[in-house]
């Protein structure tokens, strides 16, 4: 038995939801647990049946968390050094909440279903909103709500998705005393925390300040879910939508982040993840020479000592941006040549690699629209205009597939102000990235207005109902050119036809309204688009005119020349 339980439990107790603690089951599976809804977790069982399964230490708390319950950890270990500070699992949190407890600390990325993609497949599945992490999230949440002794502790929440219960006023039926926006290294949280220790009451809400230096990012040395190292906060680039981007623009030295790896390996991980908005800014945050235009020498030394380390047999990236590919397609293809024996994604049908191993970094595509995107982002493409933005894709995402990485490249439907020539103009490049042989994964969402981003106020599209068959169409292209690539046999696509048609007569028609229609008859083939074009039903995209990458380099701001590689 754990001396905490032997003394009537840890005085702070650390957990978060099991769909976002586990890191075994694969890759993909938390973008599935956070999308797919309640009703659909069987497809998830049999894909992954042991994804329950946990790891523990020899005293009972958990083996592996997500990389922010390890900061909360780290700094609170630091700062009160005789306090019992224990991270578990959800499933043992009643092992560990005793009469000693004071605190008992969550984080949680989506508990109420309302981030970017979530509510939206859901919905368009026929289902509750409720995805499925949101319901592990409000088990945990209940659980707690439940002890015995829940009148002796303070319930404190943090991670990203903390603002969906300040905004939908869950305290009570959550039990939240205290909502913590922001990072756990911060005086004030340190102070809600000691709060709590003295039994004193907690304010519902706390925004606390991000570190201004790299010397105020905590790195934690223990083991992470995914591997996951923190390499840079921020990004640089202001997208009105981003929350994370409001953050100062930061890079973790080497030195901190090889010791994170190396403590990881040495716990029993053999995989490693950089947390970062953008690869590609590390090594240049605060130099001369702008961050859109990469540290080649420094990336390839800090990946190549990563994925060099004894004992890391997996590498996965993270956030991306587009415009680095453009800029210095050198630098893509020596990544690959270190980084594709260590990616445990395949993809058969594009892969050149001899064991068809591809990179495969989140990038936002976002919009096809010009005039949207100088609404929404205008320094999205730097070094590049914003008006360049179609050929900037076209050229980054063919220079990319050149040496395996096929992007996770996400998408906003439902803007607000979009309108159909906005998404005319998405399906443009679409079908432009179709017609080229290009291939990206590419994952549509409804606008979600986030907490405290430039665009908080700003109302789009708020159900599947609303969307216009446009926005559908957008939507259903994305799904039909991603799944392309995994439906390579005989029987897949068929499976996917008639599923499909059988789920819209049997609900969908209903759930997502009339709008659905064609769209999804063009998802499922079940005629040829260019017939459905002809019929009026659907918008086959036009072909667009893309700068050469030649042509591109040079409506870059003649100050900028020098800094571009031969």
């Amino acid at each position: 038995m754990n001396a905490s339980q032997q003394n009537g439990g840890a005085t702070i107790v650390l957990t978060a939801p099991l769909t976002e603690t586990i890191d075994h089951a694969g890759y993909f599976i938390q973008m599935a647990l956070a999308s797919l809804p309640m009703r659909l977790e069987g497809i998830i069982n049999q894909k992954y049946p042991t994804w329950r399964d946990l790891e523990r230490n020899a005293d009972g708390s958990a083996r592996y968390m997500p990389a922010g319950i390890r900061v909360v950890e780290a700094t609170l270990q630091k700062e009160f050094p005789g306090v019992d500070v224990v991270a578990c699992y959800p499933a043992d949190v009643g092992k560990y909440i005793g009469p000693r407890t004071k605190v008992v600390a969550v984080s949680t990325h989506n508990p109420l279903g309302v981030t970017f993609a979530a509510g939206v497949y859901a919905s368009i599945f026929g289902s509750s909103k409720e995805p499925i992490n949101s319901h592990y999230s409000k088990q945990l949440f209940y659980d707690v709500k439940a002890s015995p002794h829940r009148k002796g502790f303070k319930v404190i929440v943090g991670g990203s998705g903390g603002w969906q219960i300040t905004e939908t006023d869950s305290y009570e039926e959550l039990s939240v005393d205290c909502v913590v926006q922001g990072r756990s290294e911060a005086a004030e949280t340190i102070e809600i925390f000691q709060k709590a220790l003295n039994g004193e009451e907690l304010p519902k809400f706390v925004e606390v300040a991000h570190p201004k230096g790299r010397d105020g990012i905590l790195t934690p040395e223990k083991r992470t879910t995914f591997g996951v190292v923190e390499m840079t906060t921020g990004c640089g680039r202001r997208c009105q939508f981003c929350l994370p981007d409001l953050n100062p623009q930061l890079d973790v030295p080497k030195d901190q982040m090889m010791r994170a790896v190396k403590a990881n390996v040495e716990q029993g991980n053999t995989q490693i993840s950089l947390a970062t908005e953008d690869m590609f800014i590390w090594g240049q945050v605060g130099k001369e020479t702008p961050f859109y235009f990469p540290n080649r020498e420094a990336l390839l030394d800090l990946y190549g000592s990563i994925v060099n380390t004894p004992g890391v047999k997996h590498h996965v990236l993270s956030h991306s941006t587009m415009a680095p590919a453009v800029v210095d397609p050198v630098l893509i293809e020596k990544l690959s040549d270190l980084l594709l024996e260590k990616s445990p994604v395949k993809l058969p049908s594009k892969s050149t690699h001899p064991e068809k191993r591809i990179l495969s970094p989140l990038i936002g595509l976002e919009t096809g629209s010009v005039r949207m995107a100088k609404m929404v982002m205008p320094s999205k493409g730097v070094p590049f205009p914003i008006d360049e933005w179609p050929s900037v894709v076209i050229n980054g995402l063919t220079i990319l597939n050149r040496n395996n990485w096929f992007p996770v490249m996400t998408l906003i439907v439902g803007n607000p102000g979009e309108t159909d020539e906005d998404s005319k103009a998405t399906l443009d490049l679409l079908y432009e990235v179709e017609r080229r042989g290009l291939f990206a994964f590419f994952v549509p969402s409804i606008f979600t207005p986030l907490h405290d981003t430039r665009m908080e106020a700003k109302k789009g599209v708020e159900e599947s109902k609303e969307m216009t068959p446009l926005q559908w169409q957008v939507m259903m292209k994305c799904w039909k050119m991603s799944l392309n690539a995994a439906l390579v046999s005989w029987w897949g696509p068929t499976v996917w036809r008639f599923g499909s048609l059988f789920f819209w007569a049997w609900k969908l028609r209903k759930t997502n309204g009339p709008n659905f229609k064609w769209p999804l008859f063009m998802f499922a083939s079940a005629l040829p688009e260019w017939l459905m074009e002809k019929m009026g039903k659907i918008y086959v995209g036009k072909p667009l005119k893309i700068k050469s990458r030649k042509e591109l380099l040079a409506t870059v701001r003649p100050q900028h020349w020098k800094h571009l590689r031969a």
